[in-house]
């Protein structure tokens, strides 16, 4: 099947200043993706690439087998049938919001436009604010308007660049539910750029992390989850600290937090050294005793799971997330035990 989006050895920045290069990626009719990496990786430098509004420095785009931008070589914009939306909406304060979204629609009639302009409100949920300006909507409502804009001319492909990020995190991650629900029920495909892994996971089917310029990872949320391809991935992932470890058989390994025992082997040779990583949910405290002990320094309250930072006999701290009701109070000595059920390692 021929992708619909296709990035080859790609190579973008600004002023012949590489900001990302190598990178490699796929998006077939109808996924949704995300990048997701630290401020200042270039995220937004790929999405504006892709988009034509910046040359490319090395590589290749291509759109359903076709070549968009090379070097030397940029198909306009408006000729991709790509729709963008801002981080800050770029919403016409002049226009209310039924010009707003008709804005993209010049070739149609008066009464297409009409149409459009009224399936586009409704799909959003908002079918009675067409004569509202942008300074009289809330922020959630002025996102919804911007989404609204950029579907209206019926793009295959659409590019979010932080979409959410001037939301309040409740309604976040309610409208990035809402967001992939209209995109899959019109089979458009998207990429949104953002550096929130909880709102990474809640839309997308295929997840980039882009870090040091390059793409550290391609996949599906779950394969960046547990399979990271390297500590950097995981990090970005999900909360963990990597440990020193050397593996005493092929489904047991020692470390300083003791001797942890996984449920399969995992192909590690005896007497290797590794590095795993362990997150804080897999680290259980308890008050019976054990052949490692630690003391509580720090707890913090969340209302689900309670959060320890717990001091180390070599002096290091680590993080402990309990989803139980049992409490340990600062200053406790407590045993630890790994429930870690798949091995996150890498070579040491």
């Amino acid at each position: 099947m021929t992708p619909l989006l296709e990035l080859r050895s790609l190579g973008c920045g600004y002023d012949n200043t590489v900001i990302a290069e190598q990178l490699d990626l796929q998006l077939q009719a109808g996924e949704i993706a995300c990048l997701l990496g630290p401020s200042g990786c270039g995220k937004t430098t790929v999405l504006r690439a892709i988009a034509g509004f910046n040359p490319l420095l090395s590589g290749a785009i291509v759109q359903n087998g076709e070549e968009i931008s090379a070097v030397g070589f940029m198909l306009p914009p408006e000729q991709r049938g790509i729709g963008v939306v801002f981080q800050d909406y770029a919403l016409f304060p002049h226009l209310n919001v039924f010009d707003n979204i008709a804005f993209g629609l010049h070739a149609r009639s008066a009464a297409e436009k009409k149409q459009t302009v009224a399936e586009m409100l409704k799909l959003v949920e908002l079918p009675d604010l067409s004569s509202r300006y942008p300074h009289e909507l809330s922020g959630g409502q002025q996102q919804r308007v911007a989404l609204a804009r950029a579907l209206a001319p019926k793009p295959k492909l659409l590019l979010m660049d932080e979409p959410f990020s001037n939301l309040d995190t409740d309604l976040r991650k309610q409208l990035a539910l809402e967001v992939r629900a209209i995109l899959k029920d019109q089979g458009i495909a998207a990429i949104m750029v953002t550096h929130d892994q909880q709102e990474a996971f809640a839309i997308s089917d295929k997840l980039g992390i882009l870090a040091q310029g390059r793409l550290q990872q391609w996949g599906t949320p779950t394969e960046l989850y547990y399979q990271p391809a390297n500590p950097l991935v995981a990090g970005f992932v999900g909360k963990g600290e990597l440990f020193d470890a050397e593996c005493l058989s092929e489904t047991t390994v020692q470390t300083e937090l003791g001797i942890i025992e996984f449920a399969e082997p995992f192909g590690a040779v005896t007497g290797k050294q590794l590095s795993l990583f362990i997150r804080p949910a897999d680290i259980r405290p308890s008050i019976e005793k054990g052949s490692v002990m630690a003391r509580v320094e720090q707890k913090e309250f969340l209302g689900s799971s309670v959060v320890y930072q717990l001091l180390l006999p070599s002096g290091r701290r680590v993080e402990s997330e309990i989803f139980e009701p049992r409490m340990f109070e600062v200053g406790a000595q407590v045993s630890l035990h790994v429930a870690a059920h798949r091995p996150i390692a890498f070579s040491a």
